[in-house]
């Protein structure tokens, strides 16, 4: 794949790239991924997740559950990487949904390879045609009281509340055939 560097600032000024990164988190989901204490890579599905502009910067915020082991991996390096698969590899978003990386190495599963990062520890994957760089500039834990009864009632029944990681878009990679192919 050859390579784009975009300015994290400017990301969204390709209006293409910024719907396709919803789509696929909302639909089928995206990855995030983080190095463990041991240096593995380990890739997580998500399904939710804001990007925009927070106190002035560029910000992919995430929610992840204490229960996940990616939680231990973030709360280790401090960052994060967003990386949208391509639309032929479902089993990547699927194997990275359902497997822990406790038990198991995805990235080997699934033959991906990482993407060396610019700005922090945690690699991209070099599979994903689409890179975001995160530094973690704050985290909250998801207050159960503050929630509507029926956000509880569907999503937390065993009371496992997310942490919020707003990550700080510090670079973003993207392949040009991908970008080029974007409406």
């Amino acid at each position: 794949m050859a390579r784009v560097d975009l300015k994290p600032r400017h990301w969204m000024d390709y209006p293409a790239l910024a719907r396709e990164t919803n789509e696929r988190m909302s639909h089928e989901g995206i990855l995030i991924a983080s190095l463990d204490e041991a240096g593995k890579l380990n890739p997580m599905t998500i399904g939710w997740g804001v990007f925009g502009t927070i106190w002035g910067r560029p910000i992919f915020t995430v929610l992840v559950r204490p229960s996940r082991y990616t939680y231990a991996c973030i709360e280790h390096t401090g960052d994060f990487t967003v990386n949208v698969q391509p639309a032929d590899r479902r089993d990547i978003v699927d194997l990275c949904g359902t497997v822990s990386g406790r038990d198991r190495s995805k990235m080997f599963e699934l033959g991906l390879k990482p993407l060396a990062s610019r700005s922090i520890k945690s690699p991209g994957i070099a599979d994903c045609p689409l890179v975001f760089e995160c530094k973690v500039v704050h985290k909250n834990d998801v207050i159960p009281g503050e929630l509507l009864d029926e956000i509880t009632t569907e999503f937390y029944p065993e009371g496992d509340y997310h942490r919020a990681y707003f990550g700080q878009i510090l670079a973003v990679s993207v392949d040009r055939t991908y970008l080029d192919g974007l409406p």
